[in-house]
């Protein structure tokens, strides 16, 4: 079907001036691109027109860290970012995601992530293989298709578990061969990089050695590295770094996750990670990062704990936790010292809000800090910590109030910025950030705030985030994009223009697309997509000087 929108004000992704435009759809083609006024329905044979007078049209937004690997599946309509203009996700994040896998490592992912992503019971997991998940992905159930354009990345917690189990230890190096193989089959199969979960057992395991044999293969293939890495808080610019040497000592490019600077040891020092950032990009490093435009974080309560107390997975943690000596050791760990999965900081109990849980007797707990539930009941914050990861078989999610504004605009505004929501999209109360990363975006920090103009965070959101991912036919809506057999460009969304509206004035959003996929062409040698025959698309596998503001 053809539609017309016409009239539209046009911040085709690029970050140049808006224009005037009136852009014919074939499809979920791009098929014309003309100044406003210049095409008519019946000039066109367009079956719909869309009047965008007043409205900007852009290209599809790119959430580069997104954990809808489950609900793309269990939630076809997807409303939490299709109302946002989202139309392609990056998956697989933080090193933990359900490929590749066997039975006893999906089995075990699915209990250490239920908090990010449910666990669902009934649910068909028919897949083990990376090419297996993305051909699920693919594949029409109840004539539904997934919502959104998929990308994914190789969770490397996950390759650990596969070849090592969940426990602690190095890698033999028949393991870091069979390791790297997995890395090097899984992006054969269409993933575009890896993601490491620095702060998550196992992937937080691995020495730097260990994730440079990683790192080279995937860069021999052409992809990227997207570590969550070892640190936000104490020894958060060391944690980087050790980042920034894996990407300039092993030839990978690097996309560094929801790069923030958390906890009180940070406030105020964005300017110090963006100087080392602008180094090593001066030195011919190839960077990008992604932020979320919230001062909160979200993660699991179990992730607070100690790396050791979580080695060898869900039941020989709660053994530990049944255990008093060892309860000793992990309250020195986590309320004195500062544990490793708590970012080297002690935990502060007023900071830790729970936003979900999987036992429903917990469900009075959701939307109250760790201290607010121990001042009700009279008991003392670490116990209650422990009493609720023992309940929800550590289950738990929950936000973690500790970040700063200051910071989250400096890092916002630099060129090698892009938006990623992070977004967990279940739990009864889960982060906003999961349904309003990008209007906040558009809506106050562009119009609002003017941190940046439209256009450029436009291009923040769309054109910068398809550069990295290699998607040279979406991103940009500047110009007619040819179908060809094998791919498609996904159909814009519009967003309401205005950089200085009066305070009353919503950032309204028009989307009037179908979904379509392309894998991405990381690499030149790697293997081609299956044909398929036409229109069917294929999956998707300046500068602004920092400050604090």
């Amino acid at each position: 079907m053809k539609t017309l929108i016409s009239n539209a004000i046009l911040a085709d992704g690029t970050g140049t001036d808006r224009r005037p435009a009136d852009v014919l759809l074939d499809g979920e083609v791009i098929a014309v691109v003309a100044g406003a006024g210049s095409l008519t329905a019946s000039g066109t044979g367009a079956e719909r027109t869309i009047d965008a007078t007043g409205l900007v049209l852009s290209p599809g937004f790119i959430d580069m860290h997104a954990h809808s690997d489950l609900q793309l599946l269990v939630n076809k309509d997807h409303y939490a970012k299709l109302s946002q203009g989202v139309t392609t996700e990056l998956l697989g994040q933080d090193g933990l995601s359900y490929a590749p896998v066997d039975d006893a490592t999906l089995a075990g992912v699915r209990e250490k992530i239920a908090g990010w992503n449910d666990n669902p019971q009934d649910f068909d997991w028919d897949w083990r293989t990376v090419g297996e998940y993305l051909d699920r992905l693919d594949a029409s159930e109840n004539g539904k298709r997934i919502a959104t354009n998929a990308a994914y990345l190789v969770p490397q917690g996950t390759v650990r578990a596969l070849v090592m189990g969940f426990a602690e230890g190095d890698p033999t190096p028949e393991q870091q061969e069979r390791m790297q193989d997995l890395v090097r089959t899984a992006m054969e199969e269409g993933a575009v990089g890896m993601s490491s979960g620095l702060t998550y057992t196992p992937g937080m395991y691995a020495r730097t050695e260990e994730l440079a044999g990683l790192c080279r293969t995937v860069g021999e293939l052409g992809g990227f590295y997207a570590p969550h890495h070892r640190s936000y808080g104490k020894g958060a610019l060391g944690a980087y770094a050790e980042m920034i040497g894996l990407s300039r000592d092993t030839g990978c490019a690097l996309h560094l996750s929801h790069a923030t600077m958390n906890f009180a040891e940070n406030k105020g020092r964005a300017g110090e990670l963006l100087e080392l950032i602008d180094a090593a990009l001066d030195d011919g490093a190839d960077i990008t990062l992604d932020t979320y435009p919230y001062l909160p974080g979200a993660t699991t309560l179990a992730a607070i704990l100690p790396s050791w107390s979580s080695s060898g997975g869900t039941e020989a943690t709660l053994t530990r936790l049944a255990d008093p000596a060892t309860l000793a050791r992990i309250r020195e760990s986590v309320e004195i010292y500062g544990s490793d999965g708590c970012h080297g900081v002690v935990a502060e109990w007023h900071t830790l809000e729970i936003s979900g849980v999987q036992n429903p007797a917990l469900a009075g707990h959701v939307g109250k800090t760790i201290a607010a539930i121990a001042a009700e009941s009279n008991a003392e914050p670490f116990n209650v910590f422990v009493r609720i990861l023992q309940e929800d078989r550590l289950g738990t999610g929950i936000l973690q109030h500790v970040g700063h504004e200051e910071n989250v605009q400096a890092i916002m505004v630099h060129r090698t910025h892009t938006g990623g929501s992070d977004g967990l999209l279940v739990g009864a109360k889960p982060h906003p950030r999961a349904w309003g990363t990008f209007p906040r975006y558009l809506g106050h920090y562009s119009r609002d705030l003017g941190l940046l103009t439209l256009e450029e965070m436009v291009h923040h959101l769309s054109g910068r985030p398809a550069k990295r991912l290699k998607l040279d036919r979406r991103g940009s809506s500047a110009k007619a994009t040819r179908p060809t057999s094998s791919s498609s460009i996904r159909a814009p969304s519009v967003t309401k223009p205005p950089l200085k509206p009066p305070a009353s004035q919503p950032l309204a959003s028009i989307t009037c697309s179908s979904t379509g996929r392309q894998r991405s062409t990381a690499g030149s040698h790697r293997r081609p997509c299956r044909p398929r025959p036409a229109p069917q698309p294929r999956r998707t596998h300046p500068s602004r000087k920092y400050g604090i503001a």
